[in-house]
């Protein structure tokens, strides 16, 4: 059988062309991003599990540069205060600005 013969089989079988392969994605960015949510929550309780979302986006980016800056020269550099890569902070920050841009916008 022809390589297009096979998509088209495969995709009769189950029809995914076109969706997202979220396989793809790295899944230790998925737990520095758990790992900063689950600090997060701790420290803001009375926020709920979403306290995120009650930020204004231009704060959540500021956090990022700021993350970022601190690990410039030192990309596993920890933050003091909670004990986990700024990087990861980074990465949770900017996961928070694409939802809440794309809530707006999307």
């Amino acid at each position: 059988m022809h390589a297009e013969d096979m998509k088209m089989l495969n995709q009769k079988a189950k029809a995914d062309a076109g969706k997202l392969r979220l396989t793809l994605v790295p899944p230790e960015i998925i737990d520095a991003i758990a790992e900063i949510r689950a600090y997060g929550n701790a420290k803001y309780p009375d926020g709920g599990e979403d306290n995120w979302r009650q930020v204004e986006v231009q704060r959540h980016w500021d956090a990022v540069i700021r993350h970022i800056r601190a690990a410039w020269n030192d990309i596993g550099k920890i933050d003091p205060e909670s004990g986990h890569p700024h990087i990861h902070h980074a990465a949770c920050d900017l996961a928070f600005v694409i939802a809440l841009m794309e809530e707006k916008h999307g």
